[in-house]
């Protein structure tokens, strides 16, 4: 029997010298195919090999991208292709024309994406992976807005080292940021302007912070435990620094005072002080305001004078070419000479000094003076009336225009409301002796001797504050007709009762804000009663003092004089009056 031919191999394509691994893989298995017989045919090996072609080629466009990007991510490391969008400012012409500046107090969506320039303090950063980071700018008080610098696949206008410097940058260093306001995903619940945030593309710091704060932004914001102006022994690494009391625990200690007044720039950024600044600054302007309403005329005292103002002790002397001079306890004589002079009505704002050693949260040795005086028509009261609708007018002024310091304040120096009579009502007004009555009837068991002739100490002010409050609903009162020997030689008497003087005293949260009085303007009255309280009307600044009231014949008036600082401290409640004050001055400090 003839031999039957056996069936030809189907066709093998030649493979290439230098085949891709895949490809010569494909290849050796089409050719297995053929081997397996005639169920393999010849469509089937062309579409295994296109199908192996197509597979090689994707493979070798795959090492070619990824080849491509390692050169170009190599060529970005050796060239920061965003080297000019961020370092230390040197030259302002780096900013884009078309930047306009902002402020985050006055953002608003209109800004969306408008490429903006803002100057802030970096207050923190965090990084997130090498190609992210968020930073918080804070502008003046708490005004905060997150910032975001991500790095671009290109390199520019954002790198990964432009990101990473960002990321290093010291906090309180103050920065100049130049990007795109955009809506966050979800509001920024960190930052006052929540509902926006600044895609940087360019930042520059214009001045640095050093790399370790004496006092960290945290711990200036947080309140003030201690006060005391003596150096406290402590434990290396701690100095200066308190944990926080009970029931506050937040993970960031409080510092003393000195810590505070040691690193003063520090302590005037802390949001809770730039508050309580500007409403220390609303009372002097409404202190200003209502009595300028009255037809009051400002005017400016000297601190320089011949000699003690008061005829007292505790005055701050130093020498004056060959003789002594004095820095003056109150502007008391000059308001008086004012009036003399032919105004009816005068104020002034300035510094008042007190060489009096007491280390106390209530006493300073150097404070500003809010004073005033006025002719008196008919009667005395008519200044009481004067003062009570001042000090009802800066209270109500204070609620409306610094509503939002006023509860920035409380989120750090917890208070209640300060309250007062409502609009229409009256201030409470009691005599000296009603004030002492009430003590002794229900104030605590150790003023229940108090007497109507001697002046009130700071604890029965304290307690009959307290019930007042609780009794009147009220914060703040007057207390009318002080005794004699509670008040200084120029108070004029009660022609009615010699023993009581036509004076009196204001209070806030159980402590005296204010001492005033009707003036005695008869000289022959006057040096009488100087006599009295054991002065010579001869000495030294006390003779050109009642020889102002023979000059001429000058009118009944009065006035009175408090203290700004406390004013502030006392709405607020704070701890220590030296936190009303811009730079505190004690018997043990000078500084800053």
């Amino acid at each position: 029997m003839a031999e039957q031919p056996k069936p030809a191999p189907a066709p093998v394509a030649e493979a290439p010298a230098q085949a891709p691994p895949a490809e010569a893989s494909a290849a050796t298995a089409a050719a297995e195919a053929g081997d397996e017989g005639a169920s393999t045919s010849k469509k089937a090996a062309k579409k295994a090999e296109a199908k192996a072609k197509k597979e090689a080629e994707k493979a070798r466009r795959a090492a070619e991208r990824a080849a491509t990007a390692a050169t170009s991510d190599a060529a970005a490391q050796a060239e920061d292709l965003a080297k000019d969008n961020y370092g230390q400012e040197t030259d302002v012409t780096k900013y884009s024309p078309d930047a306009g500046h902002i402020n985050l107090k006055t953002l608003g969506e209109e800004s969306v994406g408008k490429t903006v320039t803002l100057r802030a303090w970096l207050q923190n950063s965090r990084m997130q992976g090498a190609k992210m980071v968020f930073a918080e700018l804070r502008e003046e008080g708490n005004w905060t807005i997150q910032a975001i610098a991500a790095a671009n696949p290109e390199g520019a206008p954002v790198s990964r080292q432009m990101v990473k410097w960002i990321g290093a940058v010291n906090p309180e260093s103050f920065v100049v940021v130049e990007g795109v306001i955009q809506k966050p995903l979800e509001p920024v619940k960190s930052c006052r302007v929540s509902n926006l945030e600044l895609h940087i593309t360019k930042c520059f710091v214009h001045a640095a912070a050093p790399t370790v704060l004496g006092l960290t932004f945290a711990t200036a914001n947080r309140p003030v435990t201690n006060f005391s102006d003596e150096e406290a022994k402590v434990e290396e690494g701690v100095e200066k620094l308190s944990i926080a009391p009970p029931g506050e625990a937040t993970g960031v200690p409080a510092a003393s005072m000195i810590a505070h007044l040691e690193s003063i720039v520090m302590h005037k950024r802390a949001p809770v002080q730039q508050a309580i600044a500007d409403i220390r600054a609303e009372v002097k302007q409404l202190f200003r305001e209502y009595l300028r309403s009255l037809s009051f005329k400002d005017f400016e005292p000297p601190n320089l004078i011949s000699a003690a103002s008061e005829g007292g002790a505790n005055v701050f002397r130093l020498p004056y070419f060959g003789q002594d001079a004095f820095l003056a306890q109150s502007p008391q004589f000059y308001k008086q000479i004012e009036i003399a002079g032919g105004r009816k009505r005068v104020f002034s704002i300035g510094p008042v000094f007190r060489a009096e050693n007491s280390n106390t949260p209530r006493h300073m040795t150097e404070f500003t003076g809010l004073d005033l005086e006025m002719e008196i028509v008919k009667d005395y009261h008519e200044i009481m009336d004067t003062i009570e609708g001042l000090l009802l007018y800066i209270f109500r002024g204070i609620k409306e225009r610094c509503s939002e310091e006023v509860e920035l304040v409380r989120s750090v120096y917890p208070s209640e409301e300060f309250l007062v009579p409502e609009p229409g009502q009256s201030v409470l007004r009691l005599t000296f002796a009603e004030g002492q009555k009430l003590l002794r009837e229900e104030g605590p068991e150790e003023f229940r001797n108090v007497s109507d002739d001697e002046d009130m100490s700071t604890p029965q002010e304290k307690a009959l504050g307290a019930l007042i409050r609780a009794k009147y609903k009220t914060d703040f009162f007057a207390l009318d007709k002080f005794p004699e020997g509670a008040r200084p030689f120029y108070a004029k008497e009660d022609p009615k009762n010699p023993k009581v003087t036509n004076a009196y005293d204001m209070f806030m949260r159980n402590q005296e804000i204010l001492s005033g009085g009707q003036r005695i303007n008869d000289p022959v009255e006057l040096e009488a009663r100087i006599r009295k309280k054991g002065v010579d009307p001869l000495s030294p600044g006390i003779k050109e003092y009642v020889d102002i009231f023979r000059q001429a014949g000058v009118p009944a008036h009065g006035g009175a004089g408090l203290g700004l600082d406390r004013v502030v401290a006392f709405y607020l409640n704070l701890p220590s009056v030296h936190l009303a004050a811009y730079y505190p001055r004690t018997p043990k400090r000078l500084t800053p």
